[in-house]
């Protein structure tokens, strides 16, 4: 069963900035109720079940010690991550593998599947994880399944599936996901030293990326021919799109959201701080810099502008990308051909290079 994309999963995602200040109210009030209740139990001691101990021996692994010794409040630090340590050494205790009497131990290898699946597809109980164990030839009891998840801290469906992660997410829309970001380059001109700035928008799903402007002053009547530029009905970038994932920086103003709007484009806005939530085209920008705009030194908009395109060509064209099995976005006819002679394209001066065999 895949991912199905509902309305208010996207107002939830648009919200989490918005909301970020009253989900810390509410994590401080948490916090408030948990120093109470310590205080009307005093030092009795809080029995715990070993499913109990094992999730938040997991999600307190997760934390870490600092973490954990702002919000642990019915246990201490040291006694969750000994849990864990528990944990990790159960696992590889292998009395478990002499013989005994009763039904064998189910095998690593099946473990690893329910787990698999269970992460995967936050929705399905054990009954579903169970069947789809029985198509792949492993015949397991419900029971089973539950016992394997609550040995590895995971949840029942109920819980999971509140947990839709962002990769999922990503995942399941990307064809119609776009992303815009903003990077700055430093250039010499007549009047000195000026800060320029270089939007770029990104497809997810291919990689593919559109230089969107390149402008030392982005307000707002320029940000607002850019979006009518990206959503032309002939020719333009965002064209099939559904979803833009923006970070909250203020030149993305709320006529360019409207413009996007109006063609049929929700924009995402991320919350502060979260680039790894835009991480594609965070590491396009990285990329960027690193091969090509930090190595030079730009005098005038049309030097940084020549500089970008070529970049753009090489990265299209002639760079291998890993979250593409490491292909290229655009092969040309001379990729994987098996003889003639090794040529080099420089450019730039030969900042960037791509080998190649002659066409015969």
């Amino acid at each position: 069963m895949s991912f199905v994309f509902q309305p208010w999963h996207l107002f939830t995602l648009t919200a989490i900035g918005a909301a970020e200040q009253d989900y810390q109210r509410k994590i401080d009030y948490l916090m408030a109720e948990v120093r109470v209740l310590k205080a009307k139990i005093g030092k009795k001691r809080i029995p715990l079940s070993d499913d109990e101990r094992r999730v938040l021996a997991v999600k307190g692994k997760e934390l870490g010690r600092r973490a954990l010794e702002q919000v642990a409040g019915i246990v201490t630090p040291d006694t969750i991550l000994r849990w864990h340590r528990e944990l990790v050494a159960a696992k590889w205790n292998h009395t478990d593998k002499r013989k005994s009497p009763g039904r064998p131990k189910t095998s690593k290898e099946i473990e690893e599947l329910v787990l698999r699946m269970a992460k995967e597809n936050p929705t399905w109980g054990y009954d579903r994880i169970q069947g789809a164990l029985a198509n792949l030839g492993h015949e397991l009891s419900d029971a089973t399944v539950g016992n394997i998840l609550k040995a590895y801290g995971i949840e029942p469906a109920p819980e999971r599936k509140k947990q839709t992660t962002w990769k999922t997410f990503i995942k399941a829309h990307r064809d119609v996901l776009a992303a815009v970001d903003f990077t700055t380059v430093e250039v010499w001109t007549p009047r000195g030293l000026v800060t320029f700035y270089l939007l770029f928008v990104m497809h997810l799903a291919t990689r593919r990326v559109h230089f969107a402007g390149c402008m030392a002053n982005p307000d707002g009547p320029r940000m607002k021919i850019v979006a009518k530029e990206l959503t032309n009905y002939e020719d333009g970038f965002l064209n099939g799109k559904k979803y833009l994932l923006m970070d909250r920086d203020t030149k993305f103003t709320e006529q360019f959201r409207d413009i996007l709007e109006q063609e049929g484009i929700e924009s995402v806005v991320l919350p502060p701080k979260s680039p790894n939530l835009n991480a594609h085209i965070e590491r396009f920008m990285l990329s960027l810099k690193s091969e090509c705009l930090d190595r030079m030194i730009f005098f005038g908009e049309n030097s940084l502008r020549n500089a970008t395109k070529e970049f753009l060509v090489h990265y299209h064209t002639e760079r291998n990308h890993q979250g593409l099995d490491n292909k290229l976005i655009e092969p040309g006819p001379e990729v994987g051909q098996p003889s003639g002679e090794i040529e080099c394209r420089e450019r730039l001066g030969g900042l960037l290079n791509y080998y190649h065999r002659r066409a015969a």
